[in-house]
Formats: structure tokens, sequence, C-alpha cells
């Protein structure tokens, strides 16, 4: 059998010292996951000095793999720099689907009372990002235009990703675009939403206008949902849903590029937070997040052993900040590498005790 190769991206600053943290719980002799390692320097001095090279082959590098973990990475705000390494990953490995949700931490107190997560699946191309804009006339005269575009493949992948989410979960697909407004352009990510519901019937489907969605978020807390979005409008809700639970520590992104059949060909995880400068150094960061997102990127190995490390990694890692194990962010006193000791001791008790309990 042929191990599975995960593409690291490492990063800048805190991003990195975070990533090696997930690494840490993703070693085979924690988790009894064969798993290979290959590296490739994001960081934002490597990129200048590869004139974006590396961020080129470390997208090779997933396409070939399938998996990629990637760290927080410094975007300078120069003009004419190396810019964001993102844009050039979703490009070079298709991806087209952001799938980044948001859940209670034990003891955060929570906005509105929502307790259930909450998974925003959003494009991850097109819309309002690189539109077409120009400008006419002057002064109190003067127009502004943009042109955006959406394709039915994106929006059928982020329709049908909201619904097999949402039955993993055990919850519903909730909320959609604007669709009154515009029938046309958000109307065809309405009518793949609508076509999957026919294809997942025994998953529940409660169809909102995006205005609506943002007000029921705060009220509907009890079950799961999946809230399948356009781009702008997922990238603004997921802010929104990771600060509903206290904290964006509990958070992990997936993007996901998916074949015609909307099975994923390669699936990258990294955390929402940035590189925390400040906190660079110290041992004071919460790895959380980018525990979670190794996490959920097991289960995309389609083994039993990766299904069952993934639940214990999450399930460890709740279970620490539960019995006060947590870093100063959430109220704690533990540092990082002492947060991430305590996840990686419970994740090997859980997988020595659970296959004598069948």
């Amino acid at each position: 059998m042929i191990t599975p190769t995960l593409v690291v991206l490492d990063g800048d600053q805190t991003g990195q010292e975070l990533l090696l943290e997930a690494l840490r719980v993703l070693d085979p002799a924690v988790t009894k996951v064969p798993l290979a390692f290959q590296h490739f320097d994001l960081s934002l001095e490597n990129r200048r000095a590869t004139k974006n090279a590396v961020v080129h082959e470390a997208a090779s590098a997933m396409r070939q793999s399938g998996f990629g973990l990637k760290a927080a990475t410094i975007t300078p705000e120069v003009a004419g720099d190396v810019g964001s390494p993102n844009a050039i990953v979703r490009k070079e490995i298709n991806g087209t689907v952001i799938l980044r949700t948001g859940r209670r931490i034990p003891g955060i107190r929570p906005v509105g009372g929502v307790f259930a997560p909450i998974a925003v699946v959003r494009m991850a191309v097109d819309d309002a990002y690189g539109a077409e804009e120009h400008r006419e006339g002057d002064g109190l005269d003067e127009w502004a235009y943009r042109t955006e575009k959406i394709s039915r493949r994106t929006c059928r992948a982020v329709a049908e990703t909201a619904f097999i989410y949402a039955r993993r979960m055990g919850g519903k697909v909730f909320g959609g675009p604007k669709y009154t407004v515009s029938p046309v352009y958000e109307g065809m990510l309405k009518e793949e939403m609508d076509r999957s519901a026919g294809r997942y019937p025994d998953v529940r489907y409660s169809p909102q206008l995006i205005d609506a969605t943002y007000a029921l978020l705060m009220t509907v807390g009890d079950e799961p949902l999946a809230i399948p979005a356009l781009n702008r409008d997922g990238d603004c809700l997921s802010d929104l849903v990771i600060q509903m639970f206290g904290s964006i520590a509990g958070a992990e992104s997936l993007l996901l590029a998916l074949d015609d059949d909307m099975r994923p060909t390669v699936v990258m995880a990294e955390a929402p937070h940035g590189t925390a400068p400040g906190l660079f150094g110290k041992n004071v960061a919460n790895p959380l997040a980018m525990i979670l997102a190794g996490s959920a990127l097991l289960p995309y190995l389609n083994t039993k052993e990766a299904t069952m490390a993934s639940r214990a990694i999450t399930e460890s890692a709740m279970e620490a900040i539960y019995d006060g194990v947590r870093t100063a962010d959430l109220g704690g006193q533990s540092s990082t590498t002492a947060f991430t000791d305590e996840v990686i001791r419970r994740v090997r008790t859980k997988l020595e005790v659970w296959p004598t309990l069948n």
C-alpha cells in the first residue's frame, strides 16, 4: 500500500510555529496513520527569493498527492511584491470551494446561545474577487462599474459540498444568495441548491435570502448548519460565524478541488487566523485551529484509521480545553507546546483504548 503524502506549506512567524504543533499531532507515531510529509518553504523571504516559484512547486505537489496543510503567511502590502500565495494555490490546484466551520469551544461563551456547528461553504473563485472594474464620468457624475462572473460548475460544487457536509453533521442546508433581486446571476447558485436538495432528500433544506440568513443566525443555534454562499457573501459570513462562537481558535478552513462528479481531488487545510507577529517566539499562541485543520484533513484519506484518528484529535483537543488546559486567549495559562502535549497524550490514550472496545 502506498503511503499518502501530505504536502506541508511552511509559513511565517507564529503561523509556522503553530503549523509545527499540528504536525506533532499528525505524527504517525501518535495517530497510527501512515503519512509522509513533503515540505515547501512559503515564507515571505523564500517567496521573494524564488519569485513565487516555490508556491507553484507546492501546488504541483498537492495536485500529485491530493493533500496539503498550510501555515499562515505574510502578505506584503507593497504593489508589485510577491503578494499572497493563496490566489496562486487556488488557481494551480483548481480549488473552487472553501469550507470553514465554526464550533463552540468548551467554557467559551458564544453569542446568542449558538452551540451547534455552523459551516460556511463558499466559492473560492470568481464573484466579486477578480472582477473587472472601471469608472466613467467626472465629479458627481462619475460612475463606477464592476463586471462579476460565476460558473454553474462552481455553483454546483458549492451546493453539493453543502449537502454532503450537512449530512455528515446531521444538520441542514440553510441560507443562500439574494436570488430574488438577482435571478440570473445569484439565481444560478439557488438553482444548483434546489437540484442538490433533490439528490439528497434525507438532508433538511431551508433556503433563505442572504440578508435573512444573517438575521436568523442569531436564532437557529439548536442544530448544525451548512450555508452555501457566493464568494464575497461567504467571506463575510465566515468572519461573523467564527466570532459568534467567541474565538477564531475553534475553526478550521478547507480548500477543495473537485472533479466533475464532485469528488475531492485536492484538499488543503489551514487555520483561518493570520501570522500573529505579536505572539511570535513567545510560546503562548493557541494551536487549536491548526490542530483542527490537520484533523479535518484526515477523513479525506478514506481509511478507518484516519477517520478514527481525526475523531480522537478533535475530541482530545476539546476535552483538554474543557478540563482547563487552555492558552491565554481562552482564559488559561498553558503554553502552546503544553496544550499540544496534552492533546497528544489524550489521542494516544483513545487510540489504544478504542480498539479494545471494538
